[in-house]
C-alpha cells in the first residue's frame, strides 16, 4: 500500500465519510482538498468560482495536490472534478494508489437528493434534471475516474474491505 491514498469519484460517492474511517483504520492522517482550498482562500468554493473563476480554483486544486505528493501516510478525498483537469490523475497516480468509488447514477441521485451537504451545482435542480445532470457529468468525467488504479463498486462499500483490496497488491 502506498503511503498516500487518493479517493475519485463524483460528489455524493462517499470520498470524504470513507476517507475518514479508512484514514483511523490504517492509522493514515485523513485530509480533503475541498476543504483545504476553503481555507487557503479564506472561503466557499462557490465563492472562489465566482470571485476568481475555474481558472483559479483549478490552480489552487493542482499546488495543493503537488504539496500533499510530499507527505506521507494519508488518505485524500479529492474534488469531484480534481482528476478531471490538467495532469491531476497522473500525478496522483505516481505519487500514491487512486481508488475510484463508482457508484450507478440512482445511487448517486438518492445520496445527492437526501444529502445535507451544500453543493451549488445541483441546488435548484428538479429530480429530473437532477438525473440528467448526474448521468451526464458522470460520462463525461468516468474517462477519468476509470484511469484510477483501483475501482471499487462504492454501495456498502466500508473501511475495511477498501483496506483489505489496498493491502491485496
Amino acid at each position: 500500500m502506498h503511503t498516500r491514498i487518493f479517493l475519485i469519484g463524483f460528489m455524493g460517492s462517499g470520498k470524504s465519510t470513507l476517507g475518514s474511517q479508512l484514514a483511523r483504520a490504517i492509522g493514515y492522517r485523513f485530509l480533503d482538498m475541498d476543504h483545504m482550498i476553503e481555507e487557503t482562500a479564506g472561503m466557499t468554493i462557490p465563492g472562489i468560482f465566482k470571485e476568481h473563476g475555474e481558472e483559479v480554483f483549478r490552480k489552487w486544486e493542482r499546488d495543493i495536490l503537488r504539496e500533499l505528493c510530499s507527505q506521507e501516510q494519508l488518505v485524500v478525498s479529492t474534488g469531484g472534478g480534481a482528476p478531471c483537469h490538467a495532469d491531476m490523475i497522473d500525478r496522483m497516480n505516481r505519487c500514491g494508489d487512486t481508488v475510484y468509488i463508482r457508484l450507478s447514477v440512482p445511487v448517486l441521485l438518492e445520496r445527492l437528493r437526501h444529502s445535507k451537504t451544500q453543493r451549488p451545482l445541483i441546488q435548484g435542480k428538479s429530480e429530473e434534471e437532477l438525473k440528467e445532470f448526474i448521468s451526464t457529468l458522470l460520462e463525461e468525467r468516468e474517462n477519468y475516474y476509470s484511469r484510477a488504479r483501483f475501482i471499487v463498486d462504492g454501495y456498502g462499500l466500508n473501511p475495511d474491505t477498501l483496506a483489505g483490496i489496498l493491502n491485496a497488491t
